[in-house]
């Protein structure tokens, strides 16, 4: 496996796990918070979730850019362009839908924003995970 490959498949793996975890655990205990205390608490989770989500986004740009710009031998351009499209389906899902949607609970609790949350983090979590089993099957071509 080239080390192209390799850097996409850790970089997507280590991305689909951190949103597996926020959208089992992370957005699940959102709606526990006291509503009194659910204002510091969501701004306190955007400040440092990003800590994390900010890396991990630029680790899966940078690989999926160069899985583009400097594709292994081998490597199909329907993998390529599969990569693509799902890096792209989280960052829009993320940014379109679940960036505004954090900043409407950054005002106080709201159930169906709240729904609408876990809604758009299930796309993502489905692109993330696709996006796994794509690096996988590029990495055993």
């Amino acid at each position: 496996m080239s080390w192209i490959l390799l850097a996409h498949l850790v970089s997507a793996s280590a991305y689909a796990g951190f949103q597996w975890t926020v959208h089992l655990v992370v957005y699940p205990q959102l709606a526990e918070v006291p509503a009194e205390d659910f204002v510091a608490y969501e701004r306190k989770h955007q400040r440092r979730i990003s800590f994390v989500v900010g890396p991990l986004f630029a680790a899966l740009v940078v690989s999926t850019a160069l899985l583009c710009v400097l594709r292994p031998p081998g490597t199909p351009l329907w993998g390529v362009v599969a990569a693509v499209a799902l890096v792209l389906v989280v960052l829009i899902a993320t940014g379109l839908f679940a960036v505004p949607l954090h900043r409407r609970l950054e005002q106080g609790w709201d159930r169906e924003n709240h729904r609408r949350l876990t809604r758009v983090d299930l796309v993502r979590v489905v692109a993330a995970t696709l996006n796994v089993a794509v690096s996988v099957v590029l990495g055993l071509g």
